[in-house]
């Protein structure tokens, strides 16, 4: 029911991808909720949003930038066309990456309608040119269009109707302080809380005309890894199991079963997430390894291990940084079944050398 931005990374293939494929975009579009009331989750942005429209609305004016932030698949596309629809108001879909020149941003900026709310997604990866002339169109509502080239070149006010922007992004750091200021209310998306899930999953399968049972949402909730974008694309593969090898009715066992076959364990770990673990584990006895001999161990290029398993195994407790490589915590060696050695950090010294 939450998501969000669609930028294509290797994750994009694995089922436990927080990125959205084509198939998960399509989806979406019917099972989005369409005001904050049918949102679920996320209670406090919800409120503090629901404030900041509503007196907007109350002195019939455009509502404030709003800066969304979080990881993908949490809802911020959705929440920026409920923005849009609980101001009434046409919305423009665009990304940072799509604007490499000023001139496109302005091209948008001039046929805004007046109130339009205008969504850009990874704001962060928009270029500096284009960036510096949207700090003009969100304060004064203004652009300078150059007309011209050289010392003949001439900047040609040209002045906007009130509009509403929401930036989206997933790496809220990499956002320059002058243009993040420039945003009336921010808002951090959190992962979602099991329970929080298995309501999303019971809205969507109903949506779907889907019958699942109370058990077999929780089984789904739980391997969902906190977002609701991953949850809805289990459900979907639980239903053409649940259809072809039992009665299309979802149950514990049902769901359990066929995430099994999608090699989804009781944690939401893929295969990726599992080879990264047991070659930590059984090759460098947990830790500390290099980044690079890892990667090699398991058969993956190093930004593979880096950006796509290792977020999700840090934030479980599976796996920790440090300066000396990664370590595996006790917590994955009992999600593995295996008992650590008397001495772990013995033996392991010359493992730095292959790579931090």
């Amino acid at each position: 029911m939450n998501w969000d931005d669609t930028t294509d990374t290797p994750a994009t293939e694995r089922l436990v991808g927080a990125s959205a494929d084509r198939e998960d975009q399509a989806v979406e579009a019917a099972l989005r909720p369409k005001d904050l009331g049918e949102f679920i989750g996320q209670e406090k942005v919800r409120e503090q949003l629901d404030l900041v429209l509503r007196a907007a609305r109350a002195r019939g004016a455009t509502a404030d930038h709003v800066l969304l932030s979080g990881a993908p698949g949490l809802g911020k596309t959705t929440l920026s066309m409920i923005i849009a629809a609980e101001m009434g108001a046409p919305i423009r879909i665009t990304s940072g990456p799509a604007i490499q020149h000023a001139g496109d941003l302005a091209a948008i900026l001039s046929s805004l309608q007046e109130g339009e709310v205008l969504f850009l997604d990874e704001i962060h990866r928009m270029s500096r040119p284009a960036e510096e002339m949207l700090y003009m169109a969100m304060e004064d509502f203004r652009v300078d269009v150059i007309v011209g080239k050289g010392p003949g070149a001439t900047a040609i006010p040209l002045e906007l109707p009130p509009f509403t922007l929401v930036g989206a992004t997933t790496r809220a750091g990499l956002l320059p302080p002058p243009l993040r200021d420039r945003f009336g209310f921010t808002a951090h998306m959190e992962f979602y809380e099991p329970v929080e899930l298995e309501r999303v999953i019971h809205r969507s399968a109903g949506l779907l005309d889907v019958e699942i049972e109370a058990d077999g949402a929780a089984e789904i909730a739980g391997r969902s890894r906190g977002t609701p974008r991953i949850a809805n694309r289990l459900l979907r593969r639980v239903r053409d199991y649940a259809q072809v090898k039992a009665d299309g009715i979802i149950t514990k066992d049902i769901a359990a079963a066929a995430l099994a076959v999608y090699e989804v364990d009781a944690r939401g770990l893929d295969r990726l997430d599992r080879a990264v673990l047991e070659a930590l584990l059984k090759l460098f006895g947990g830790g500390p390894v290099g980044l690079s001999t890892l990667a090699v161990a398991v058969g993956e290029e190093r930004e593979t291990v880096e950006e796509v398993a290792e977020p999700f195994l840090v934030r479980e407790g599976l796996l920790a940084r440090t300066p000396r490589g990664r370590v595996a915590t006790p917590a994955a060696w009992a999600h593995l079944g295996l008992t650590p050695p008397r001495s772990s950090a013995a033996g392991n010294g010359q493992q730095d050398l292959f790579g931090a």
